[in-house]
């Protein structure tokens, strides 16, 4: 019997993962290739084709039914990748490439709505027809589900929790505008927040041994599981600021849950626990208690797996749908 299956696609900076994903969330193949943007978005298809059909030929019963692609950037609508960041690509008919290489469906959308997808169909998300997650890496990212519905809004951008403003006088973010909350909740931002406080406090820690663009996301991890009172405070802050963020939001679209995935996440036990007592100070009454915050249930390669499961939904929902190109 044959197998069916779909191909998944997360385009990053650097590297590009994909793999053959079954019904179930099932990796059968995988693999990682260099982006290597400067050869353009052509090469870099046409190489994850020959790949792709290398492995066709050993494993004929492996039928692809579409393809779904998580990348910066990404309109679902037009299925254009618009000036992503560390891409020197401006703006990218993708879905049209990727279909003309291929000759299969093609749904595309960016990172963070892929893992809103991949969490809705095979992570902790299942059974929920309302949550929101929030993918915490270099940057902050999010993707909105209501009634069961990622939330794209007018013009297919919807979701960009990052970007909305905390602080109008606060930190500049790469986007042109100040105090966007991926600079203070991100990798990136717990790093800024801490040589901040080392200007503030006189705490003895290791860290002031350190250069700051030394310093990193993980060792203020190490050193907070080590009650470090600098890398305690700053993950503190971070996590008053998510929290009080995701109030704001909660009050807005009524979430059953936040799942927070990428590397800052890994510091569940410290993280975790403080976001939800500071959005909880933060609700209305009749908000207090309904919304979980959860790690990913996507344990093994959540990239590919949330590109795979936007092709799987809209193949499962409408094999006309708008994001088909």
């Amino acid at each position: 019997m044959d197998t069916l299956a779909v191909l998944g696609i997360d385009i990053g900076g650097t590297n590009t993962a994909f793999g053959l994903v079954d019904g179930d969330g099932r990796l059968l193949f995988e693999a990682t290739v260099p982006t290597e943007s400067d050869n353009g978005p052509a090469t870099l298809m046409g190489e994850i084709h020959r790949l792709v059909e290398q492995f066709k030929r050993q494993n004929a019963a492996v039928t692809i039914a579409g393809i779904g692609i998580g990348a910066p950037n990404a309109n679902f609508y037009t299925g254009h990748i618009e000036n992503p960041p560390n891409l020197s690509w401006g703006t990218t008919d993708m879905a049209g490439l990727v279909r003309d290489i291929f000759h299969l469906p093609v749904y595309l959308t960016n990172d963070a709505n892929a893992s809103a997808i991949g969490e809705m169909l095979f992570g902790s998300a299942r059974g929920m027809e309302h949550f929101i997650v929030i993918t915490l890496g270099t940057g902050l990212g999010s993707g909105v589900v209501v009634d069961g519905k990622l939330v794209y809004g007018s013009n297919g951008l919807a979701g960009e929790l990052g970007h909305n403003c905390i602080d109008f006088h606060g930190r500049h973010c790469a986007c042109g505008n100040r105090g966007c909350l991926e600079t203070y909740v991100s990798a990136s931002g717990i790093v800024r927040s801490a040589v901040e406080l080392l200007g503030k406090r006189i705490d003895p820690s290791p860290l002031r041994d350190m250069a700051a663009g030394d310093i990193t996301a993980e060792m203020l991890f190490n050193l907070a599981v080590e009650n470090d009172p600098i890398a305690l405070e700053a993950f503190d802050y971070t996590a008053r600021l998510l929290g009080v963020s995701c109030a704001n939001v909660a009050m807005l679209t009524a979430p059953q849950a936040y799942i927070i995935t990428g590397g800052l996440a890994r510091a569940e036990k410290l993280f975790f626990d403080k976001t939800k007592k500071y959005m909880e100070r933060h609700l209305l009454a009749n908000f207090r208690g309904k919304i979980k915050i959860l790690p990913s249930g996507l344990k093994e390669n959540p990239a590919i797996l949330g590109s795979a499961a936007l092709a799987w939904n809209e193949l499962r929902e409408n094999g006309n749908a708008k994001g088909q190109q």
